[in-house]
């Protein structure tokens, strides 16, 4: 199929249609492309659609292959098989040619060009010291050889490096060799050792200790120590201590489980594991938080304090702020207690113990654990709630009514408007009605 359909008029694309299929029944003569080759007429459109940077307007099916490398480097033995980079041809003109670099005098490059240091009179002017002209090739590199690293290299260069070292190392034997002569005679073994060689296989052994560790610890051989970097096995893991599925939740990415999966045992010496918020709520963790809290508050206020660039600082303003804060809470309520009187209402016992009851309500189970308790108390919004405006005894968008919001005691639409009761509620049904063509009989 031809791959301007869009361009024919409706009487080619009738005759291209047909061609197509006696292409396929075989009737016709398969489409040739370029090269000669028969396309097979069963080949998709997609396929034969070549994109829009490669398109040459003809049918083909080169774009689906692979473009054909260069066999063998560019370069030869000559040129070192790589390209004269930064290389100058020949010895340098002696006189300054017309056309060349007005600065260095070079005939490859125009002087806008130059990399030379600017001259304070070019060699146009002066006609000395002209650069000989750089070596320029055109390398036509492809993809692959111009993000390749180590194209242009020479291993032969790495010789240079090798014999550097044996120079070093024969330097390093000499000295070794002199400083054995001036400690006078020696045992073969010392020598041997202070030479830097050693025919036992048990400093190879150590040698290469560190690289045989097993998974999970690492061994040092100079300090004979094992480091760990893995639970012991032998340790009972988090989600199996308690196989009830409505036990403490186990997050399997973390590895955490912050509920305490054994409840009953809280406190209790035997209990292996109480949850990872044990942690947070023992120890000094409360007390760090509250230094924490402290310290944010204080930078509010203004005060230059923080608790990880001087945490000293933090915690003498923490120990001083609780002391006073006891100090002029004490002061506050001994000041009231002398003012107002009514001291012994404090050291009475809790209600509680004298009325051996209690209004808040809780059911334990067999085991002791608590099934029902009292219910939390509702979340507080910021906004005023259950406020009742002009005389209205429900809120704004308690009513509903074909797109519209209103109140749900008078059925009224307009905002902040004043409640009309039970006669604004007729009102708006008399409207339906009259809307709809019904009258009262």
């Amino acid at each position: 199929m031809s791959l301007q359909t869009s361009r024919l008029t409706k009487e080619e694309y009738r005759k291209q249609k047909d061609l197509d299929a006696a292409r396929k029944a075989g009737t016709a003569p398969a489409e040739v492309d370029e090269e000669g080759n028969e396309i097979n007429p069963h080949t998709p459109q997609f396929m034969l659609k070549a994109p829009w940077y490669v398109d040459t307007g003809k049918v083909s099916l080169k774009h689906q292959k692979a473009p054909e490398k260069r066999k063998g480097t560019k370069f030869g033995a000559e040129d070192n098989f790589w390209y004269a980079r930064g290389q100058r041809a020949g010895p340098a003109a002696t006189k300054y040619r017309k056309g060349a670099c007005e600065n260095c005098g070079a005939l490859t490059h125009k002087t806008r060009d130059c990399v030379e240091r600017p001259r304070k009179k070019g060699a146009k002017w002066t006609g000395k010291n002209i650069k000989a002209d750089e070596i320029i090739q055109n390398p036509d590199l492809d993809w692959d050889e111009k993000r390749d690293r180590w194209n242009g290299y020479d291993p032969a260069e790495h010789d240079k490096v090798i014999e550097e070292y044996e120079k070093i190392e024969e330097a390093r034997r000499a000295a070794k060799a002199t400083e054995l002569d001036k400690q006078g005679p020696t045992t073969a073994h010392e020598a041997k050792k202070i030479a830097g060689l050693s025919d036992d296989e048990d400093d190879d052994d150590e040698k290469y200790a560190d690289q045989a560790d097993m998974p999970g610890q690492h061994v040092n051989t100079k300090t004979r120590t094992t480091i760990r970097n893995l639970r012991i096995r032998e340790d009972t893991a988090k989600y199996l201590l308690n196989l009830d599925i409505e036990s403490a939740y186990y997050d399997p990415k973390t590895r955490s489980m912050r509920d305490n999966p054994l409840k009953g045992k809280e406190g209790k010496e035997d209990s292996p594991f109480e949850g990872d918020n044990f942690v947070r709520y023992t120890g000094d963790a409360p007390d760090m938080a509250k230094v924490q809290m402290f310290a944010w508050q204080a930078a509010d206020r203004g005060n230059d304090v923080h608790l990880q660039a001087n945490p000293t600082q933090v915690a003498i303003l923490h120990k001083d702020y609780e002391s006073k804060k006891d100090k002029v809470r004490d002061t506050t309520q001994k000041s009231i207690l002398e003012k107002y009187g009514g001291e012994e209402h404090l050291n009475a016992p809790p209600k509680e113990l004298m009325l051996a009851q209690t209004e808040n309500y809780v059911e334990y189970s067999r085991t002791g654990r608590v099934i029902k308790g009292q219910e939390r108390s509702k979340v507080k919004s910021k906004y005023d709630e259950d406020v009742f405006v002009n005389n209205h005894t429900t809120v704004w968008g308690s009513y509903w009514s074909e797109g519209k919001w209103g109140y749900g005691c008078c059925r009224s639409f307009v905002h902040n408007s004043y409640c009309t009761g039970t006669a604004g509620i007729e009102a708006q049904k008399a409207s339906e009605k009259y809307s709809r063509g019904i009258t009262s009989s």
